[in-house]
C-alpha cells in the first residue's frame, strides 16, 4: 500500500471509531491506539500536502488563525416555532392540526427540545461543505470552520449509505454538561465571567474566531430535520431521520411517533422527569406533524409552522437545607458568600452549593442558617437561592451575619461607595490575591505567558519560589525540572514562556499589574495618555480624572497602588528583568487626532485590513471602537455582510454608513 493509499484507508479508519465515539458511545479502540493512527496520518499528509482534505480527521483540532465570519443567506428559511407552556395549549395544536388535515388520520413525532445553538449544515456528495447558524432566520453566520471540529457531526457520510447528492441537515449545538461545568471551573479560577447556561457557552464559543478554542471545548450536536430537493415529497420526518442516522448522523433516541393526543402527553410527563439524567441540557419538546406532505397543506404563518410547536418545560425548582455560608477571596480581593446546603439533584447535576452574591442579597431573603431555601435553574444554569420557607424555620436559628474582616487573612473588609461588593483591601499579603494576581499577570491579554497555568502558580507559591510576579523571571530550569531532572522539557518550556514575555507591549503591561478596577481598556488609555511606568505613578489625581473612562474610584485606586512601597518594588523588579516600561514610539508613527471624540462601531468583512487591525487604526488616529449602535455612535465602518440587525437600526438613528475606502481616506492612511 503507497502513502496515499495509507492516507485515505486511515481517514476511513478513523471516522469510523469518530462515530462509534462520538455518536454510538461504543468505541472499538482504545484512546492510545487512536492518537497512534492519527499521529500517523498526520505525518503522512504533511510529507503528501497534495491530499489536503478539510475533511480529513485531522482537521478536528482547529486552528488558531483568526477567522472573520461571512454572512449567508438561507436556501429554506430557518423559523422559529410557536411557544406553549401548558397541556391546554397542546391540546389546543392538536385540534387545530386535525381541523386543517379536515379529519385525516396524522401522526405526531415528538422530540426532545434540545437548549443550545440551531445550525444548518449542507452536503454535496456526501462530504460537509457548509454550516450556518440561525442568525435572523433569513441570513446566518457561516461557521464551517468551526463545525468541522465537533466529533459527532460527520465530515463525510458513509459509502453507499444511500444518501442524496446534496441536501441540508439541520440540528442543535450543544456543550454537554460536563464540559459546561469544567469550562466554568476554569473561568471561575480565572475571575472570568461564567457562563449562565450551556447554549450560552455553546453559542459564544461557535462564534469564537479561533477554531482550535472551539475543539477544546468538547461540543456535541444532535441533527433533527432534513431538507432538499431530492427527499421523497412523500417521506415522513421520521422516517427520514432514521435514515440519517444510517448516513452517520448522530439523532436523538428519544423520538417517538404519537398516534393520538393522549400518547403526545404520556411523551411529555415521561421527560419532564427523565431529561434530568440526560448528558445535555433540554428545555422542552418539539411536537412535529409527521408527514412531509401533511406538513406543506398545513404551511406555515408569517414566523412559523402550523405543523409544529414547542412545549416547554417550567423552570425546576427543588428544595433543600441551608447549612454554612462560606466566602471566597478574588484577585481583586472581592469576597463572594458561598450556600452550602444538603446535596440535591437539579437539573440533572448534584447541586450542594450556590452563590449568595452579596451582603445586600443575603439580607433580601433575611437568611438564617438551617432555613429551607427553594434554588433554581431554570434556563439559568448557574444555582440561584430564590427563595425561603419561612414555615419550617424555628426559633433557634441564627440569621447569616455576613462577615467583617477577610477569611484568608483576617483583614478588615471595605465595602467602596456605589459597589454592592466587600474588599479585602490587603492586596499585598492576602494569599488568594497574591496568587489570583500571578495568575492574572501570567494570562493572554496580559502577560500570554501560556506555558503556565494557576496549578503550576500555586505550585511554585508553595515550595516559596514565587511570592509576587517578579520572582517569575528568576526562574530556571533547574528550578523547576524536578529533583530527578525528567521535567526539563516543560521546564524549558515554562522559562522560554516567561522571556518571551519581555517583549509585551507597554499597554497590556499596565493591566497585568492588576491594579483595582483598571481593566483592559482602561489600561491602554492611560498607557497611551502617560506613555511610561514613570509618569503613570506619579501622575495626580487631577491628571488621572483627565483620562477618557477614568473616574473618582479608578483614579484614587491607581494612586493607592503607586504609593504603596511593596507595588512599586514590584514595578522596578519587573523593570530591571526587563519588561516593557514605555510605549513603543515606532507603534505610534503616524498616530493623529483626526478621529478625535469619535465612537464608532465595525461591522461586516473587510478586504484590506481585519477588523482588529481597523480596531488599532481608529485608536491610532483618537477613535472610540464601540460595540453595539446608539443615539451616540459617530458612524459605522462598515465591510461586507453588514449584519441585517446592524444596519436597520443604524437607518432607523440616522448613523451614518461608511465604506473602508472612504474610512482610509478620512485618516489618510490609502
Amino acid at each position: 500500500m503507497d502513502s496515499r493509499e495509507q492516507i485515505i484507508e486511515l481517514r476511513r479508519e478513523l471516522e469510523q471509531h469518530n462515530h462509534n465515539y462520538y455518536v454510538l458511545n461504543q468505541p472499538t479502540i482504545s484512546d492510545f491506539e487512536f492518537d497512534e493512527k492519527m499521529r500517523l496520518l498526520q505525518e503522512l499528509e504533511a510529507k503528501h500536502p497534495e491530499m489536503f482534505d478539510p475533511n480529513s480527521p485531522t482537521q478536528r483540532v482547529g486552528s488558531d488563525i483568526n477567522h472573520e465570519f461571512k454572512q449567508v443567506e438561507h436556501r429554506y428559511p430557518m423559523l422559529s416555532l410557536s411557544n406553549t407552556y401548558s397541556p391546554a395549549e397542546v391540546k389546543e395544536f392538536y385540534e387545530r392540526v386535525r381541523s386543517g388535515l379536515e379529519g385525516e388520520d396524522f401522526e405526531i413525532c415528538a422530540e426532545l427540545k434540545y437548549d443550545g445553538l440551531s445550525i444548518s449544515l449542507t452536503y454535496i456528495d456526501g462530504q460537509l461543505t457548509q454550516a450556518v447558524t440561525r442568525g435572523d432566520g433569513v441570513r446566518g453566520d457561516d461557521v464551517t470552520a468551526n463545525v468541522r471540529t465537533i466529533r459527532s457531526i460527520p465530515l463525510r457520510l458513509k459509502e453507499g449509505s444511500g444518501y442524496p447528492h446534496e441536501f441540508e441537515i439541520r440540528g442543535e449545538i450543544l456543550m454537554p454538561w460536563t464540559s459546561f461545568e469544567a469550562l466554568n471551573r476554569e473561568r471561575e479560577a480565572n475571575e472570568e465571567p461564567l457562563f449562565a447556561n450551556p447554549r450560552n457557552a455553546a453559542s459564544g464559543t461557535l462564534k469564537s474566531q479561533k477554531s482550535q478554542l472551539v475543539a477544546s471545548r468538547k461540543l456535541d450536536a444532535y441533527l433533527y430535520y432534513l431538507l432538499g430537493d431530492e427527499i421523497p415529497q412523500d417521506s415522513c420526518h421520521y422516517e427520514n431521520l432514521q435514515r440519517c442516522r444510517q448516513w452517520g448522523f448522530k439523532i436523538s433516541e428519544g423520538m417517538r411517533k404519537c398516534k393520538t393526543f393522549d400518547e403526545v402527553m404520556d411523551y411529555i410527563s415521561y421527560w419532564d422527569e427523565e431529561r434530568k439524567h440526560l448528558p445535555v441540557a433540554t428545555d422542552g419538546i418539539v411536537l412535529k406533524v409527521n408527514s412531509l406532505r401533511q406538513q406543506r397543506h398545513l404551511g406555515y404563518t408569517a414566523k412559523s409552522p402550523r405543523w409544529a410547536i414547542a412545549y416547554k418545560f417550567k423552570a425546576e425548582r427543588v428544595s433543600t437545607v441551608l447549612n454554612e455560608v462560606t466566602y471566597q477571596v478574588g484577585r481583586t480581593g472581592a469576597v463572594t458568600p458561598v450556600a452550602n446546603m444538603d446535596p440535591v439533584l437539579l437539573a440533572g447535576t448534584m447541586v450542594k452549593r450556590a452563590t449568595l452574591n452579596n451582603e445586600d442579597f443575603i439580607r433580601s431573603f433575611d437568611l438564617h442558617l438551617g432555613d429551607t431555601v427553594f434554588v433554581e435553574k431554570g434556563g439559568e444554569i448557574i444555582p440561584k437561592v430564590v427563595g425561603v420557607d419561612l414555615d419550617k424555620r424555628t426559633s433557634d436559628m441564627r440569621p447569616v451575619e455576613f462577615i467583617s474582616v477577610c477569611p484568608e487573612c483576617g483583614t478588615p473588609l471595605v465595602r467602596y461607595e456605589g459597589e454592592a461588593v466587600h474588599y479585602c483591601p490587603n492586596d499585598t499579603t492576602c494569599p488568594p490575591q497574591i496568587k489570583g494576581r500571578i495568575e492574572h499577570f501570567i494570562s493572554r491579554k496580559a502577560m500570554n505567558i501560556d506555558s503556565l497555568g494557576p496549578e503550576t502558580v500555586d505550585e511554585y507559591y508553595r515550595q516559596g519560589l514565587i511570592h509576587d510576579a517578579a520572582d517569575l523571571y528568576k526562574i530556571g530550569e533547574m528550578d523547576i525540572c524536578g529533583a530527578d531532572g525528567k521535567r526539563i522539557k516543560s521546564a524549558r518550556k515554562i522559562v522560554k514562556g516567561i522571556h518571551d514575555s519581555l517583549q509585551v507591549p507597554f499597554e497590556r503591561v499596565v493591566f497585568a499589574l492588576g491594579i483595582r478596577f483598571v481593566g483592559e481598556t482602561t489600561a491602554k488609555l492611560l498607557a497611551r495618555r502617560f506613555k511610561s511606568m514613570d509618569a503613570l505613578a506619579s501622575a495626580s489625581l487631577e491628571q488621572l480624572l483627565d483620562v477618557e473612562g477614568v473616574g473618582q474610584v479608578i483614579a484614587e485606586s491607581i494612586i493607592r497602588f503607586f504609593h504603596d512601597e511593596r507595588n512599586r518594588s514590584l514595578v522596578e523588579r519587573l523593570r530591571l528583568a526587563g519588561v516593557t516600561m514605555e510605549i513603543d514610539d515606532t507603534a505610534q508613527e503616524g498616530a493623529t487626532d483626526r478621529l478625535n471624540g469619535l465612537s464608532i462601531v465595525i461591522s461586516g468583512v473587510f478586504s484590506r485590513h481585519s477588523r482588529d487591525e481597523y480596531k488599532a487604526l481608529i485608536e491610532k488616529h483618537g477613535g472610540k471602537n464601540v460595540g453595539s449602535i446608539s443615539k451616540s455612535t459617530s458612524f459605522i465602518l462598515a465591510g461586507d455582510n453588514m449584519g441585517p440587525a446592524k444596519l436597520e437600526k443604524a437607518n432607523k438613528l440616522g448613523i451614518k454608513i461608511i465604506n473602508e475606502d472612504e474610512f482610509l481616506q478620512m485618516i489618510d492612511e490609502m
